[in-house]
């Protein structure tokens, strides 16, 4: 295990480790913060859609093009 995700694993275990309104209380912090809020915004986007078709970024690129000619 590398040593960010033992750090991870450290901050997520005190995390659990404490009651449901504390947790709702750091959780709050956190997303008070407009970088920290966003970045977990993302992290949510990304495991939510994880399932979801992929294609290569030139494709994407491809068929944007055709549509704005």
């Amino acid at each position: 295990m590398k040593a960010v995700e033992s750090r991870a694993e450290v901050y997520l275990m005190a995390l659990q480790s404490l009651s449901k309104a504390e947790r709702e209380a750091v959780i709050a912090r956190l997303l008070e913060d407009p970088e920290l809020r966003e970045d977990i915004l993302d992290l949510a986007i990304i495991q939510q859609r994880q399932d979801e078709p992929s294609r290569p970024f030139s494709e994407y690129l491809a068929e944007r093009g055709k549509r704005t000619r």
